[in-house]
């Protein structure tokens, strides 16, 4: 136990001057331009930009390993770039093996969207090549390798596109990229898994935890609570698959102990540009003593909406205003696994810090997680059965009159004006529908847009949080008029299932992996309406290249544009899309791992 602990608080924290190693050589000075203070990326822009590809040496732990870096900085330099011009990016690969550069969220031709097999074929070793396009947007995105696992050992940085005419007035605006970073090979952290699925989860369930559910429920509930979930080869602690365990979670490059420190005066008004460039992390972000006003998300202006805490998974961003009035705050941001935290602080002057909290908890998977709509509440429980043969079956004699069909939980009532309606009433095992790749198919998916997740629920009643404590759920966005630019019915739906098998270590969409699957068509310029159900027990980012994902409620009403959009357990989300550009695109979970072991699909506009 002790050796766990050490380890444990060696990768939650890090070293104070854990990072690059090497010094800028000599061929990477002219595309260096100068770097910002207080430990963030360089800032390159203009036109024109060189990119350089290399391995660097880097120790954030106390073991020196090599990096992938660019421009010899981890996180890449930051790129401002300005609305409307056509630009050029150099990039040079400087490394053994091939590489590669995806411009996330950013609308331009396919050919330079930089994903090798899909757009073009990748950078070969001591080759250059030229990305031009022209900027269509504005706002707040991120850059990152889409070649093997490079993106984890440390190929990411920020993109920013500043408007014509800015509508967000701040007197000092920093970016906050989180990411996580590992010393072990990425290809050993993953035959691991495969493995054993649960190898880096240290929050497994113990006989104390038993006890405890047999003075809440009863020893026969509590058994048959067990005997669910070991049938089921899952556990109720698997949030994450890797954790503290080998993560050292990075803010700005910096570990915990290093704290990475924005300054500020009193009375500043002060942007905060956060983007998970993490590999396989969900974040969950709060600075205490502040609240923090959601102004733009994925890039896109939203209606402002003020909260205290917000979560976002790799591949998501969020631009909050926030006004400090004390000296110090810690800017907090715990993994949602709950196993360790990034953290830095805004003060008036550099040396100032404010106490850091401790990581809440781990809260366990509920069968609601596993259910949806017809796991809330006490119930749930009771409704699961095993059968003579050891498997999950629902339980229809606890449901008493006509609860079996009631599907207005969580606005689940059937209708032409809800896209996501449709009549189920169990939860089954897939293995025989979409074969060995599936654990399970979720028949009560719950619709509703305003579950914040696990971990995040009921804070103040779990003593956690202060009363009035507010989270950022998807409800919660609205773009501003004038931004969902295509209110065109859609002329068809498409369906698909993200669907996984634990044991096997799996990731899939409707049971088959990539390299399986054929692709998915659409056509130029056809509405179309897409919807994602969650068969599996942890929350997938779906990142779809190449055109907006308008997310819209239960009932049709269209919220908010994205092009990251996080589904969580059970959960049965839609979204409409105008495919504008011709081409090949990917569409993948954004958790790295989930997309190598195959939820990627390819998306052919044609």
């Amino acid at each position: 136990m002790k050796t766990y602990s050490a380890t444990r608080r060696r990768f939650v924290q890090g070293l104070a001057a854990g990072g690059v190693l090497a010094a800028t050589p000599a061929w990477l000075q002219a595309a260096v331009k100068g770097a910002t203070a207080l430990g963030s990326a360089p800032v390159l822009s203009g036109r024109e930009i060189d990119l350089v590809i290399a391995e660097t040496p880097v120790n954030f732990t106390g073991v020196t390993r090599m990096a992938t870096t660019i421009n010899g900085s981890i996180p890449a330099p930051t790129l401002r770039l300005r609305e409307g011009d056509d630009v050029t990016i150099r990039v040079t690969n400087r490394l053994p093996v091939d590489t590669s550069i995806h411009w996330h969220g950013i609308l331009l031709p396919y050919q330079m969207d930089g994903v090798p097999g899909i757009s073009f074929k990748g950078i070969a070793p001591g080759e250059t090549f030229v990305y031009r396009f022209k900027l269509q947007q504005s706002g707040t995105y991120w850059y990152h390798s889409h070649s093997a696992f490079q993106e984890m050992t440390g190929m990411y940085g920020a993109l920013i596109i500043e408007p014509r005419e800015e509508k967000h007035r701040a007197d000092q605006d920093y970016v906050v990229e989180l990411s996580d970073w590992t010393d072990e090979d990425p290809m050993r952290a993953l035959s691991k898994l495969k493995v054993q699925s649960d190898v880096y989860n240290f929050n497994q369930s113990t006989f104390f935890d038993f006890t405890d559910d047999v003075s809440k429920m009863g020893l026969q509930a509590a058994l048959e609570k067990r005997q669910m979930w070991n049938q089921m080869r899952m556990s109720p602690t698997d949030l994450a698959d890797l954790s503290a365990a080998t993560f050292t979670f990075l803010m700005n490059g910096t570990t915990p102990a290093g704290n990475w420190n924005g300054l500020f005066q009193r009375g500043d008004r002060v942007r905060l540009r956060f983007i998970n460039a993490a590999s396989n992390s969900f974040y969950d972000v709060r600075i205490p003593g502040l609240k923090l006003t959601v102004i733009q998300a994925d890039g896109q202006d939203v209606e402002p909406v003020t909260v205290d805490e917000f979560r976002f998974g790799p591949g998501e961003t969020y631009d909050i205003m926030v006004e400090p009035q004390d000296d110090a705050y810690t800017i907090f941001a715990q993994s949602m696994e709950r196993s360790g935290y990034a953290r830095g602080t805004l003060s008036v002057r550099q040396g100032l810090t404010a106490p850091v909290p401790e990581p809440d908890s781990p809260e366990w998977l509920t069968m609601k997680d596993m259910m949806g709509a017809m796991g809330g509440g006490a119930m749930g429980h009771d409704m699961m059965k095993m059968d003579s043969m050891g498997q999950t079956k629902m339980d229809h004699s606890q449901m008493s009159g006509g609860m079996a069909m009631d599907h207005s939980m969580h606005g689940m009532q059937q209708g032409s004006d809800n896209p996501l309606a449709k009549p189920s009433s169990t939860i089954r095992h897939a293995r025989t529908e979409y074969g060995a790749s599936v654990d399970q198919r979720v028949d009560t998916p719950s619709t509703n847009l305003d579950d914040p997740g696990i971990g995040l629920r009921n804070l103040s009643q779990r003593g956690l949080r202060p009363q009035g404590h507010r989270v950022l759920t998807l409800a919660d966005l609205k773009s501003i008029d004038g931004v969902l630019d295509d209110r065109r019915p859609p002329a068809r739906e498409l369906e698909l299932h993200l669907t996984g098998n634990m044991e096997r270590y799996s990731w899939s969409f409707d049971g088959l992996e990539f390299g399986k699957s054929t692709p998915v068509s659409l056509r130029h310029n056809e509405r179309v309406r897409i919807i994602l159900q969650n068969d599996t027990m942890m929350t997938h980012p779906m990142h779809l290249h190449g055109m907006w994902s308008e997310l819209e409620t239960d009932q049709g009403e269209l919220r908010v544009r994205r092009h990251t959009i996080p589904v969580q357990p059970a959960q049965r989300i839609s979204f409409l899309t105008t495919p504008h550009d011709l081409g090949r695109w990917a569409w993948h979970c954004h958790l790295l791992f989930h997309m190598d072991a195959g939820m990627f699909r390819e998306v052919v506009v044609s």
